[in-house]
């Protein structure tokens, strides 16, 4: 891997999340505020080439993952043509998706080679679905999960925790790993722009191991041995076909052993996704102009921790660094 993705604490940055849209077909409270977002005027966001073109500059050094995000990546109307253009490189490709229309996708999905995909489901509850995504899409989304099993490929759910409106229900999810081989991801609810986010409205990984072990035999509870730069920390139940995970970006970070870059719609490069500095690469790519100074630049800007967060006195304040998107226009 050539210096261009590596950064001053040496990590080597193969992995890039690409973000398609601002525009979701739901309206998850810790992602959209309220009100709504101001999206990004048509012009202003990447095309299919241009996401083609940049991707292809990071593939050529060094980069061998992408994940599609959003918004929700699959109701940008030349998704398969995106989908296409990225098959032809040398990399994998996964998706995050909240699945309410992932079923018109799955032979494209399988045509281009997409085995990966995180389906966001925060409650296992139709009532409290309709609640936080302010929509009536829970028995779509969850029929989806049950044919992208079928289908053969690989399922992780994310779940965002919050008190007082989920944590009853992580036992619920590690069950539902019993006959399902899929993979619950627990995330800790993190701090970004309209959120509401505060601290005692967080589930941290201890108190989620303390709910499984408390319905659980301990010595059933097994730790798996977690993926090269992965940023969650596995178990499973024994006799259990599928795992459940914690990723505990507030109080266990994991930013050592980070190898991520994101992509917004709008093509601007984030080093972390807690930081407020974003580089310019779409405006630098439309002038004619080479992108590699501009992610040189800014891989080598990155902070050890959080995007200086590097304590929760910080991470509590997070005006202090600058304003942050909101998580929907980052790219989830």
């Amino acid at each position: 891997m050539t210096n261009i993705l590596t950064d001053k604490f040496n990590r080597q940055h193969s992995y890039l999340r690409i973000s398609l849209t601002e525009r979701c077909n739901l309206r998850c409270t810790y992602c959209m505020p309220e009100a709504g977002v101001p999206l990004s005027p048509k012009s202003h966001l990447m095309t299919y080439e241009e996401v083609y073109n940049i991707a292809k500059t990071f593939v050529n050094h060094g980069v061998t993952k992408i994940r599609l995000t959003g918004g929700e990546p699959l109701v940008r109307k030349d998704f398969s043509t995106i989908l296409e253009k990225l098959a032809s490189l040398p990399v994998e490709l996964s998706i995050t998706s909240n699945a309410v229309i992932i079923d018109r996708f799955i032979d494209d999905l399988k045509k281009y080679g997409v085995k990966n995909i995180n389906v966001s489901l925060d409650s296992l509850s139709k009532d409290k679905f309709t609640h936080i995504t302010r929509r009536n899409n829970f028995d779509k989304v969850y029929n989806n999960i049950l044919q992208l099993i079928n289908e053969g490929f690989n399922v992780k759910l994310n779940a965002v925790l919050m008190k007082g409106f989920n944590e009853d229900e992580i036992v619920d999810f590690i069950k539902f790993t019993k006959d399902l081989p899929i993979s619950v991801r627990f995330i800790e609810f993190m701090p970004f722009d309209g959120n509401k986010w505060d601290m005692s409205k967080m589930i941290s990984y201890a108190e989620v191991m303390q709910f499984a072990e408390e319905a659980f035999d301990k010595k059933d509870i097994i730790r798996l041995t977690d993926a090269p730069n992965d940023t969650s920390k596995n178990y499973k139940i024994e006799g259990y076909k599928g795992s459940f995970a914690i990723i505990s970006s507030v109080t266990n970070p994991f930013c050592d052993s980070c190898n991520r870059l994101r992509l917004t719609a709008n093509g601007q490069l984030k080093n972390c996704l807690f930081s407020s500095e974003e580089s310019d690469l779409l405006t630098t790519l439309r002038e004619g102009k080479s992108i590699e100074p501009v992610i040189k630049k800014a891989v080598a800007a990155k902070f050890k921790i959080r995007g200086g967060m590097d304590t929760l006195k910080k991470l509590k304040t997070p005006d202090l660094h600058g304003k942050n998107r909101s998580m929907i226009t980052i790219g989830g």
